[in-house]
């Protein structure tokens, strides 16, 4: 037993975990719970729900998933990159069926995580995940672009786009509207040059600093711009009913649920992915964390709130802030609770233009422009695999554009992994085909085109060397094979050599076939078929013979070759 301890009487895994600084953790979760307050409203506000369900979906985040095992530092809470989603969704189904299409995505995500799958949303292509957030970045900037300036967005992603010009004509003509744009404006601002901030000060959030202007000018006489309506947080939870349930019989809402589902699990891994390489902490453990998901949106849903996932946002100023536990991102919960309880009153002076702006910034960092020519340059065939996931959300819907991308970028590997080189020429009475790689269906007409080559040369022997060939599948075996049955029904001499492991000849018969045997395609020695011709070298590869009688005019020179032992050339 005592080679299970340390010296100092610790295990391992406990002399390896991080030491909680209680001070250095409340600090992080105050820090946190700054980021957080106004993104979740602005995501509320964004998914067209009363923004009270975002603050509860914050403090489920904190309160439910903060105290999960599976990540440590890795913050959840209502995300920009599904708002867009939930809108739709609230605008076809109605805010109280949001609690059981958020419901369900969760215990559904609990599943996946007790099966072990996890792990699985990692196998997604890079260019599909990129695309997506785009897709969801490009909408969401141009869906708050009319709260920016205290005005209605049309509807959908390219409705909102074409009415950009008469936006900015309404707003130049209000000055109400021109105020609230220029709140907006300041807050986009402030988020993209905070950072370089000389001293203490940039610690404090710039949204947060945004909200604090936007509060002081909205205070101002004359100054008439929208502002947030805050309600009782406990009067907005709605528990679904039966009538609710019922609605699971519509395929639109078990549709829902699978989207909600695979995109936000997809969100969570992937930060964790991307929080895991910010700190050198402990690493998530995916189907916990998944589980954990699960367990949170499982909550919000009985509560009619937004659904949860993993926010880069708040867990990069919970990293940032130097915590090292699951502490902070626990207290930033209790904190949300406890301003939304005592404090509502503060809400209601928030401008809502300002909370567009933070979603506006947020948008920009999704959609990451700068990713698309980086892209271009490092992989063309997985731009193009990006670009399409991006045009086919922005023109349709999330779930379509995921698909789409993940099908682009299947069809992108299969192209890939099936790279054939096929080489032909003539040697003296001998048309030679030559080919390696992976030889799929994808590059069957090119096969094809060789073999017919190879038949059109006119010599009485043929040689068709598929030794070099790491996957032949069933469509370029049967072309091959049906090729080589033709011809030798021609009367042509063919000799095909497939691929496989070499076969060693100690000990074995000989491994040609007799010539009284049926004209067939055979591989390796066998004890019913003895031979009076040598065997290849142990490190050959076995081959297919045709076992008709050779030509005389070439019958000398072909056992003299084979007698010194067949090497393709």
């Amino acid at each position: 037993m005592t080679g299970m301890f340390s010296k100092n009487g610790k295990s391992p895994r406990s002399s390896g975990a991080p030491k909680a600084d209680l001070a250095t953790e409340i600090t992080a979760s105050l820090v946190v719970f700054l980021v957080a307050l106004p993104l979740c409203i602005g995501v509320a506000v964004a998914s067209g729900v009363p923004a009270e369900l975002g603050i509860i979906s914050g403090v489920i985040g904190g309160l439910v998933v903060g105290v999960a095992r599976g990540s440590t530092l890795q913050v959840s809470g209502p995300a920009a990159g599904l708002a867009a989603l939930v809108a739709e969704t609230v605008m076809e189904f109605g805010v109280a069926m949001l609690g059981v299409i958020v419901l369900f995505s969760g215990i559904l995500q609990i599943v996946l995580g007790l099966v072990k799958l996890g792990r699985f949303f990692q196998a997604i292509s890079l260019a599909v995940v990129q695309g997506m957030l785009a897709g969801i970045g490009l909408p969401l900037m141009f869906s708050q672009a009319y709260p920016a300036a205290d005005a209605k967005a049309p509807g959908t992603p390219i409705e909102n786009m074409a009415g950009i010009p008469g936006l900015i004509a309404d707003t130049v003509s209000n000055p109400q509207t021109l105020i609230a744009a220029g709140l907006a404006i300041v807050t986009v601002v402030l988020s993209f040059m905070w950072k370089n901030v000389p001293g203490p000060i940039k610690k404090v959030p710039a949204a947060l600093v945004a909200v604090g202007i936007g509060i002081a000018v909205a205070a101002l006489p004359g100054v008439e711009v929208k502002t947030l309506q805050v309600g009782n947080l406990l009067a907005s939870v709605q528990v679904p009913g039966a009538e609710q349930f019922a609605g699971l019989a519509d395929p639109g809402i078990i549709t829902a649920i699978l989207t909600f589902t695979v995109i936000a699990s997809a969100e969570s891994l992937f930060t964790a992915a991307a929080v895991d390489r910010m700190h050198d902490g402990p690493r998530t453990r995916y189907n916990p964390e998944l589980i954990a998901q699960g367990a949170g949106n499982t909550v919000a849903g009985l509560l009619g709130a937004l659904p949860i996932t993993a926010v880069v946002a708040r867990s990069s100023a919970n990293v940032q802030a130097g915590a090292k536990t699951r502490m902070s991102r626990t207290l930033h919960g209790l904190w949300l609770l406890a301003f939304a309880i005592l404090l509502p009153q503060v809400l209601a002076l928030i401008p809502i233009s300002v909370l567009a702006g933070v979603l506006i910034h947020s948008g920009w960092k999704l959609f990451a422009p700068y990713e698309f020519p980086k892209m271009w340059r490092q992989d063309r065939g997985e731009f193009a695999v990006m670009t399409v996931t991006t045009l086919v959300i922005v023109a349709t819907a999330l779930l379509e554009g995921v698909l789409i991308g993940l099908a682009a970028g299947i069809v992108l590997a299969a192209v890939r992994m099936s790279q054939t080189v096929i080489k032909q020429h003539i040697e003296d009475d001998t048309a030679k085909v030559v080919m390696a790689g992976n030889a799929t269906f994808l590059r069957l007409p090119e096969v094809i085109e060789a073999l017919e080559a190879a038949a059109e040369a006119g010599k009485p022997r043929i040689r068709l060397d598929l030794t070099g060939v790491t996957h032949l599948d069933h469509a370029c075996r049967s072309q091959v094979e049906e090729f080589t049955a033709q011809q030798r029904g021609k009367g042509l001499r063919v000799e095909l050599l497939m691929p496989g492991p070499a076969k060693h000849a100690a000990g074995a018969e000989k491994a040609a076939a007799p010539q009284e045997q049926p004209a067939e395609a055979w591989a390796g020695p066998r004890p019913d078929r003895p031979s009076e011709a040598p065997s290849p070298s142990p490190t050959a590869e076995w081959f297919y013979l045709d076992t008709r009688p050779m030509p005389e005019e070439y019958a000398e020179r072909y056992a003299q070759e084979y007698a010194q032992g067949y090497a393709p050339r």
